[in-house]
């Protein structure tokens, strides 16, 4: 019995200096430059909001910031990037819809599980999709433009960051609810699909609505409708595609969240949450991310790891729905 009290005292006593370290590391934390990966291309809802972000966030950490952008295979290879690294918090996955919610449903053989892989950090923004078509464009209404896809014509082309992603699955289920002849076109980010739509080279696409803000400034695409289920505040009198088209449930997203690769320090992540979420509840930024047609809720970790669930669960439900395999 005394061996056994030892043993337990000895136990004990180690987990308080665990206990007394971990505090420690997040009051060291970071050492050095914190990294942000952006799975897609410069010009997106995620590089928006991370480059928004990382200057105020360098300033909180006390180290430098870089964003990088690291695109292909629907997020994937950013994904797996930060999976890769040291679990320290130096690396962060400014992850969105597809690579957390959508990939591990939709490519087979995929090298990671977002489930196991990953820690859900915070939740940096919420964005509708833009329905948008060419500025000179001849239709103004979802219903004009789902006319020109007549079946027995040619059809039209709807372009996505990439297939997986939530502006693929938007077109997909317009398609199979309207019946239209639409042709999906991917690319490897918002910004070059959304400039093949500005060229005209492609009849219409869903980006996340900050993507799209400077074309619908500029006039160089025009905006037909919004991907929500009801009217979003941040352009409220835009009709909805479920008003415009009668298509029930017809409801996306796209999501920024913060991610940092399975095992990374409690007190780490706890800190990133803490930070992420002052630096989006300030007033000006709150307001710089709304103008760009951004919705910010701070969320807990616990929180934003059960927003992401209820997320892959909706696009789950999805594939299977719309039936479309990858490309």
């Amino acid at each position: 019995m005394h061996h056994v009290r030892v043993r337990l005292r000895a136990a004990i006593l180690a987990a308080g200096l665990i206990a007394g370290a971990l505090p420690a590391v997040a009051q060291t934390y970071p050492t050095r430059t914190v990294h942000l990966i952006v799975a897609y291309s410069a010009g997106g809802t995620g590089d928006f909001v991370a480059r928004v972000l990382s200057e105020k966030l360098s300033i909180a950490l006390g180290q430098s910031i870089i964003v990088e952008n690291r695109a292909g295979a629907s997020g994937a290879i950013g994904a797996q990037a930060v999976i890769n690294a040291t679990p320290d918090g130096h690396t962060i996955l400014v992850g969105q819809t597809a690579e957390v919610s959508i990939n591990q449903y939709w490519i087979k053989g995929l090298s990671y599980d977002p489930d196991r892989d990953l820690v859900p950090i915070a939740l940096g923004a919420v964005v509708p999709l833009a329905l948008v078509v060419p500025g000179k464009a001849p239709y103004k209404t979802v219903s004009e433009m789902l006319q020109a896809a007549n079946p027995q014509g040619p059809g039209l082309t709807f372009a996505s960051a990439g297939t997986g992603t939530p502006g693929h699955f938007a077109g997909e289920l317009l398609k199979a609810k309207s019946h239209a002849k639409l042709t999906h076109v991917p690319y490897k980010g918002a910004a070059p699909a959304l400039n093949d739509v500005v060229g005209g080279h492609v009849d219409f696409y869903f980006p996340g609505f900050p993507a799209a803000v400077p074309q619908m400034n500029a006039g160089t695409v025009k905006l037909l409708a919004l991907s929500t289920a009801k009217r979003s505040a941040v352009a409220p009198d835009v009709p909805t595609v479920a008003e415009a088209t009668g298509i029930a449930n017809f409801d996306f997203t796209l999501w920024v969240a913060f991610f940092a690769p399975r095992g990374t320090p409690e007190p780490v992540i706890a800190r990133l949450n803490r930070e992420i979420n002052g630096i989006i509840s300030q007033p000006e930024m709150r307001k710089r991310l709304m103008d760009a047609g951004a919705e910010v809720t701070p969320l807990s970790v616990a929180e934003t790891a059960a927003f992401v669930k209820s997320e892959s669960e909706k696009y789950q439900r999805i594939i299977k729905e719309t039936g479309v395999t990858p490309e």
